[in-house]
């Protein structure tokens, strides 16, 4: 399960790009808190503490505490933009939530037994159609991850979202299409000895 991390925030007075700009000059972040029918708060975070969340790979689902003044209000980061140079965030939207609310995050996927996979021991390569998989979980129980097992896939074959065992308590937020979450082909140089019929072995 995600760790819940914790800002401490400050609630910003004025709002706008000169505002902004000015908090960014003191090495804060302008951020907002939104949501459950509440008025959006505007604030603003120390922006090493979030480049440091930032860096966990976890962030966008990742239950964040927002500490204004003493009080706490738990939240989900909805989008951070960054700076299309430097890549600094510039500001972040933070989504109110309750202790158990509903929400739909991306969590990564890790592949594991490769070892095992006959199409990969054979030379193929794994494609990952997809490298987040969107589910709907309880938000105190966020999972760090989504593993695939490759064991005993081949080559040409394609793992589907149907295929893959997914974390106790969620479930995945597309669910019109059985869609491809990765497939094992053959490689380049596989294909091109099979295509001009030199199979490697000696006559």
């Amino acid at each position: 399960m995600s760790e819940q991390l914790t800002l401490s925030a400050e609630t910003r007075e004025r709002a706008g790009k000169g505002a902004s700009r000015a908090v960014r000059r003191e090495g804060r972040v302008p951020a907002v808190i939104y949501g459950q029918n509440k008025e959006p708060v505007q604030i603003h975070v120390e922006e090493k503490a979030l480049v440091k969340a930032l860096s966990n790979g976890h962030f966008m689902n990742t239950v964040v505490m927002i500490d204004v003044g003493g009080e706490a209000t738990r939240t989900l980061p909805k989008d951070v933009q960054f700076h299309p140079v430097t890549d600094r965030p510039l500001h972040v939207d933070f989504f109110r939530i309750g202790e158990h609310s509903t929400v739909t995050v991306e969590v990564p996927i890790r592949f594991t037994g490769e070892e095992e996979s006959r199409g990969l021991k054979r030379g193929g390569v794994l494609n990952a159609v997809r490298h987040e998989i969107e589910l709907i979980c309880d938000a105190a129980e966020i999972p760090d991850e989504v593993v695939i097992d490759l064991s005993g896939y081949d080559i040409g074959d394609s793992i589907h979202i149907s295929q893959v065992t997914l974390p106790k308590g969620t479930k995945a937020a597309i669910t019109d299409r059985d869609f491809t979450v990765a497939t094992i082909s053959g490689s380049a140089a596989g294909e091109s000895a099979a295509a001009s019929g030199d199979t490697g072995e000696d006559a």
